[in-house]
C-alpha cells in the first residue's frame, strides 16, 4: 500500500472529529467565529510541528489560505439553513471539482479509470448524504437552484480550489522533502488565516474574537483535531494528486 493511503485515512478520521466538535461550537459562536477557532487554536501546534521538522532539515516558504477560510465559513453557514442537508449533499461534489481544478491549475492528469473511480466515490458520498437525511433524490434535483444547493456547490468549489492551491504551494518550494514542504505550507497557511480572520472579526463582528478566546476548551479541541487532520492531509496531498487523496 502506498504511504499516502493510510495517511489520508488518518486525516479523514481527525477531520470528522474536528467537524463534530465544530458543530457543537457553533451554538456558542457566530458562523465565522466558529470557523475562526479552527485556525487560531491550531497555529501554535502547527508552528511547533513545523519547527520540529525544520530542526533536522532546511526549507523555504509558500502558502495558500483564503479559500480554505471561505470553505470553512460556508460549511458552518450551511448548518444555519433549515434544509442544510441539500447544501451538504451538493458540497460532496468537491472531489470532482478538485480533479478539474487540479488539471487547470497545476496540470495534474488522471487515467480514465481514475476519473471513473472519482465519479463513483462522489456519487456514493451524495447517496449517503441523501440516505441519512429527509432529502430525496427528487428533492435534490428540484432544489438545484435553491440557496442551500448553490452554497453547497460553492463550498465544494472553495475546498476543491484550496486543496489544489495547497498542493501547488508545497510543490513550489525550492527544497525539502514531502514532510518539510507540507509542514511549512501548513504553518504559513494557518498564520495567514489567523491574522486575516482576526482582522475580519475585529472589523465586522465585534466581541466574537473575545468569545472565541473565552470558549477555549471547545475551541482548543477543534484546533487540535483540526491541525492533526491538516498535518496528515497536507502530507498526503504533497505526495499524491489531491483528487486521489480526497
Amino acid at each position: 500500500m502506498d504511504a499516502w493511503v493510510p495517511i489520508t485515512i488518518a486525516g479523514a478520521f481527525f477531520q470528522n472529529l474536528r467537524s463534530a466538535l465544530q458543530k457543537h461550537l457553533k451554538g456558542k459562536l457566530s458562523d465565522f467565529g466558529s470557523a475562526y477557532a479552527r485556525f487560531c487554536y491550531a497555529v501554535p501546534l502547527a508552528v511547533i510541528y513545523c519547527w520540529l521538522i525544520l530542526h533536522f532539515q532546511d526549507a523555504d516558504l509558500a502558502a495558500g489560505a483564503l479559500l480554505q477560510m471561505l470553505f470553512t465559513w460556508m460549511l458552518v453557514w450551511l448548518f444555519s439553513f433549515s434544509n442544510f442537508a441539500v447544501g451538504t449533499t451538493y458540497s460532496k461534489t468537491e472531489t470532482i471539482q478538485i480533479a478539474v481544478f487540479g488539471y487547470l491549475i497545476i496540470g495534474d492528469t488522471m487515467s480514465l479509470w481514475s476519473i471513473l473511480a472519482i465519479v463513483i466515490s462522489a456519487a456514493g458520498l451524495m447517496a449517503l448524504s441523501v440516505a441519512r437525511s429527509t432529502v430525496t433524490v427528487k428533492t435534490l434535483f428540484t432544489s438545484l437552484g435553491s440557496k442551500p444547493a448553490l452554497v453547497g456547490i460553492a463550498t465544494g468549489a472553495m475546498l476543491g480550489s484550496c486543496v489544489v492551491c495547497f498542493r501547488a504551494a508545497a510543490l513550489s518550494l525550492p527544497e525539502g522533502d514531502v514532510y518539510v514542504r507540507s509542514a511549512v505550507t501548513l504553518a504559513l497557511t494557518l498564520v495567514i488565516q489567523t491574522v486575516l480572520g482576526a482582522v475580519w472579526l475585529i472589523m465586522r463582528e465585534p466581541g466574537q474574537l473575545t468569545a472565541v478566546l473565552k470558549n477555549w476548551r471547545w475551541g482548543g479541541a477543534v484546533g487540535v483535531s483540526g491541525v492533526v487532520a491538516s498535518i496528515f492531509w497536507f502530507i498526503a496531498m504533497t505526495m499524491q494528486n489531491a483528487a486521489y487523496v480526497r
